[in-house]
């Protein structure tokens, strides 16, 4: 479903909260801020990111992902920037743990999947490395670019497979512990922001069906390449909360 886009002059003259977020592709960062959003029900406006524009470079930085302003504050970028600003915005219903050694372990495990290193980080590097190699990943073009983003090296390649085998199944083992105490999500018996991280990063793997998620053929072709290792790392536990988030918690079809 195409989502309602307002210019960047329209978005400097308004309040409130406004969003640079990627356009036709469920970008997991993206779609976690947005369900963050959807969830506490702030309402925001929409500025599509477009990487040689100078006037938006100008007002939100030079970032890749999603930005936030909230009226005339700076803009807050990342993960975890934007999961603060909403908390403060809206501060119920909470996705953050009220136990501070849970908020620890909440915020540990989002970098795992959202920071530097993590599980998206990583998986791109797969993907480039599939492209590089001709076994599928990113088209060529995209290849390359997010190769520079991301410091891509053949000889670190492995490393990021590697990785992303060692994070999936470390998502998969927090599932099913928190299974056998009776729980369906990650920390305790309620929803955090760490169950929307999971949900939306999966899309990096398998994406939701075409009527739920439309995307570009060779995009989604590009998220299902999966070696053997990824693909018996991917417990199908993994999905099934997946689907149970946007059951429950998050907005279908997708807005992208």
């Amino acid at each position: 479903m195409t989502f309602p886009y307002i210019s960047v002059e329209d978005a400097r003259q308004r309040s409130g909260l406004r969003m640079v977020v990627v356009g036709n592709v469920p970008s997991p960062w993206g779609e976690a801020a947005k369900g963050i959003l959807h969830i506490k029900r702030i309402d925001w406006a929409a500025v599509r990111l477009v990487y040689d524009s100078e006037a938006l470079k100008e007002w939100a930085g030079q970032r890749s992902g999603p930005v936030a302003i909230f009226d005339n504050e700076p803009p807050r970028a990342g993960w975890d920037g934007i999961l603060l600003l909403a908390e403060r915005l809206a501060p119920a219903p909470s996705l953050l743990p009220a136990d501070s050694a849970e908020r620890a372990l909440m915020f540990g495990m989002g970098h795992e999947i959202c920071g530097e290193g993590g599980l998206g980080w990583s998986r791109r590097l797969q993907l480039i490395d599939a492209r590089m190699h001709d076994a599928g990943g990113f088209p060529e073009p995209v290849a390359r670019y997010l190769g520079k983003k991301y410091g891509y090296r053949p000889e670190s390649a492995a490393a990021a497979g590697a990785r992303v085998v060692a994070l999936l199944g470390m998502l998969a083992a927090r599932l099913k512990s928190q299974r056998g105490q009776g729980s369906r999500y990650y920390l305790g018996r309620s929803l955090t922001a760490l169950d929307v991280y999971s949900a939306t990063f999966m899309a990096l793997f398998r994406p939701l069906p075409q009527a739920q998620c439309p995307m570009d053929p060779g995009t989604r072709a590009a998220f299902e390449t999966r070696d053997a290792q990824t693909e018996a790392a991917l417990d199908p536990l993994l999905l099934e909360h997946r689907d149970m988030m946007y059951a429950e918690h998050l907005e279908l079809p997708l807005s992208l």
